[in-house]
């Protein structure tokens, strides 16, 4: 367990249980030099940072929390790739395991899988304060002649002991190696029984042709039919398979069978390790956390509270924002005004202002939403209430093939999926967190709430109910949120019984003891991430943004436009041009009728636009939605972000890219709207229904999908779920204008 020559680089991975303070220790070591990254073909995300020690570079490589290194899926293998150097990955020079001093028993269980590999590890011994405040005792200088590795006791969030764990891995550099006294495994390198090594010793004889790591080869025995099997003997003979299965017969019936062998066997090493390094009081101590946790995770009285807790973080995501993302909207307003206003008109002012300045707004508006809800979030992570959540709420999201942990992401999704997706991150289950990012995009975001408002205000009669205290407005609105949150139960069961088919994991989660939340913590938290937001999906959403622009803007044929209104606009700018003070009245009356004349212009533009061909060729394909040409343009203009409709439809219109939600003139605009052959209404009660149920459903989102690709790591999820959401959307929309029309007589 020795490195034999000195490094002027060191990689060192920092593994640990989930609320042990890994990834606290992990941002205090390495401050901001470091960055975060997938590894190809797989979900989870590892984070590297840096330090330097005495001129040795030290490479941190932070895993995802884990109770074990029993890998189950690509996922849970990375840990093993970077532990082992596996499959192109570089191997680490050296493991700090962070174990909860007030819950040795269980962590050390990571910490025998851990020194298997051998590979020089020493053990940071975290969270001291929390096992004092129990009543534990423990003798650190045992555990570490019991264990024989280092032992560092440290607060990571307090930043106590940090010199001496940088003390501990300097001596690395310059030795070379961790001192280590002998073998923590009992001289035979392995925690399992005789019988055991001797199967073990003769798979890997089998296996000789082409070696693996003794640790793989341990697992490939404990793997009954899993993942590991498939994946490392997939190309392997059937008598491979036949003499693996017979060894663990013969294992079963030797009294060790297997995987039961495994649990015994470590938790049999545990418990001589700690012998005699922890002292506990003769009777427990009622903590603190113990008295809140009566309150906080009782059956009703917990969950009221937490219910209470969640609606001020939907509601500080969802209006407490709303200045924030207004401000940044009004800053980006400026920026565009100030760039038109020095550039001549034409196609580069067009790039910069509604391409370039409105791209990078659409990236930036998100930021607020983001902010607050990972502050909320880092916050209830630190101060150990997290878990409780999960807890609380785990009965309930089972019933929709989910866990707990699902609860938080899908609620944030109600402002905006893009956080929600984002806060993914906390659900350790691959399945659960995929099937979750899968359907957070079905619920009614914010950017939804302005083609809802549109609508139902210009269609949706006026009926009260109950004296006036319900309305038909407010049931329609309430039905659109309804339909996202059924549609999305009836696709997460169906994805767990498909796509991503598995055992359900049983729910196990360690309530970690509560504890004030460290500001620098949070505060790290919640700018990494939206900082890793801006830098990765940013990009991505910036270049559609500038996508859809080119499209909205060219070929630019003036010759579409009505000379007369080319000629009246530059005789309007002369007169403007030439006006005095005392023309006050005119020069109001001349400014709103170029307005108009512009407005005009712009609208013949986008009309014959390649954005407007394109919703003039898909018009047959959305006809039988109620939709005409001007709507389907308005859809495809939506990709980058739904809200992007109502502004559409203004150009469209000519009522210029000003008009909002509350528009009167957008509102009578629509009303008007006919068909050209027919003279019939193209919007009615039916199409307006129609157009809310498509955008309930549809993934007219660029950010979101995008986001889905920056955290699964693969392009096959976004397109997945466009596909998929863009195909309910279509059938939803189409079930409800036919079966609107069909009651209504029309």
């Amino acid at each position: 367990m020795s490195i034999s020559t000195r490094k002027d680089t060191l990689r060192i991975a920092m593994v640990g249980n989930p609320n042990t303070g890994k990834s606290t220790l992990f941002n205090a070591l390495s401050g901001m030099r470091q960055r975060v990254g997938n590894y190809p073909g797989v979900t989870v995300e590892t984070k590297t940072g840096s330090l330097t020690l005495n001129g040795c570079t030290v490479q941190l490589v932070d895993l995802p929390g884990t109770y074990s290194l029993a890998p189950q899926s690509p996922d849970e293998m990375v840990a093993i790739d970077v532990l082992l150097g596996c499959r192109g990955c570089e191997p680490a020079d050296m493991v700090i395991v962070i174990v909860d001093a007030s819950n040795l028993e269980r962590n050390l269980y990571l910490v025998s899988q851990v020194l298997e590999l051998r590979r020089p590890t020493l053990l940071a011994l975290n969270m001291t304060d929390i096992a004092r405040s129990r009543g534990l005792v423990l003798d650190v200088e045992l555990l570490e002649k019991q264990l024989q590795i280092p032992v560092v006791p440290i607060q990571a969030n307090r930043r106590l002991g940090l010199d001496r764990l940088k003390s501990r891995i300097e001596s690395l550099c310059e030795n070379g190696g961790v001192a280590v006294v002998g073998d923590p495994l009992a001289g035979t390198g392995s925690v399992f029984p005789e019988p055991f090594q001797d199967e073990l010793a003769g798979l890997a004889e089998l296996l000789a042709d082409r070696p693996l790591p003794r640790y793989l080869v341990e697992r490939l025995l404990l793997d009954c039919g899993g993942y590991l099997e498939h994946e490392l003997l997939a190309d392997r003979s059937p008598d491979v398979h036949a003499q693996l299965a017979a060894a663990r017969r013969r294992l079963a019936e030797a009294g060790h069978a297997v995987p039961g062998v495994e649990a015994q066997a470590r938790y049999a090493w545990v418990d001589r390790v700690l012998e005699g390094v922890v002292t506990r009081p003769d009777r427990r101590m009622q903590t603190w956390s113990d008295r809140i946790d009566a309150v906080l995770t009782h059956k009703l009285g917990g969950t009221l509270i937490f219910l209470v807790l969640m609606m001020v973080v939907f509601q500080s995501v969802f209006r407490w924002a709303e200045p924030l993302m207004g401000w940044t909207e009004a800053a980006m307003a400026l920026v565009g005004d100030l760039a038109g206003a020095a550039l001549a008109a034409g196609a580069l002012r067009s790039l910069i202002v509604d391409g370039v300045v409105a791209g990078v707004g659409s990236v930036l508006v998100f930021l607020p939403q983001i902010f607050i809800l990972f502050l909320f979030i880092a916050l209830l992570e630190d101060c150990g209430y997290m878990a409780r959540a999960a807890y609380l709420m785990d009965k309930l999201m089972v019933r929709a093939g989910l866990s707990g942990k699902s609860f938080i992401p899908l609620l944030s999704s109600f402002a905006c999926a893009i956080p929600g997706i984002m806060a993914t991150r906390v659900i350790e289950n691959r399945r659960d967190r995929l099937t979750t990012i899968l359907v957070a995009p079905l619920m009614s975001c914010s950017a939804r709430l302005p083609v809802y408002t549109l609508l139902i205000a210009a269609f949706v009669p006026q009926t009260d109910y109950l004296g006036g205290i319900v309305t038909l407005p407010g049931l329609t609105l309430l039905a659109m949120y309804l339909l996202g949150i059924l549609v999305a139960v009836a696709v997460a069961l169906l994805l767990k019984r498909t796509l991503l088919k598995g055992e359900t994991p049983p729910f196990v989660m360690e309530l970690p003891s509560y504890k004030w939340p460290s500001l620098r913590v949070v505060l790290y938290r919640m700018f990494e991430r939206g900082w890793a937001f801006v830098r990765r999906a940013g990009t991505l959403i910036f270049a559609v943004a500038i996508v859809v622009w080119a499209a909205a803007y060219y070929p630019h044929d003036t010759s579409r436009v009505d000379p007369l209104i080319t000629q009246r606009l530059e005789q309007l700018d002369k007169q403007l041009a030439a006006a005095t003070d005392a023309q006050k009245t005119e020069v109001e009356k001349w400014e709103q009728e170029r307005d108009d004349l512009q407005n005009e212009q712009a609208g013949e533009l986008l009309r014959h636009s390649f954005l407007g061909m394109a919703g003039q060729a898909i018009e047959p394909v959305v006809k039988p939605l109620g939709w005409d040409w001007r709507i389907g343009c308005a859809a495809i203009a939506s990709f980058p972000a739904r809200e992007v409709v109502v502004s559409t439809l203004g150009v469209i219109y000519n009522l210029g890219t000003d008009t909002d939600e509350e528009s009167p003139a957008l509102k009578n605009q629509l009303q008007a709207a006919t068909w050209p052959h027919s003279g019939q209404p193209v919007f009615t009660l039916p199409v307006a229904l129609s157009i809310m149920v498509f955008f309930a459903l549809c993934a007219q989102c660029a950010a979101t999908l995008v986001v889905i690709r920056r955290e699964t790591g693969s392009w096959r999820w976004p397109l997945f779920t466009f596909v998929y959401m863009t195909l309910l959307a279509y059938i939803g929309a189409l079930m409800t204008y036919q079966a609107g029309s069909w009651l209504m007589g029309a």
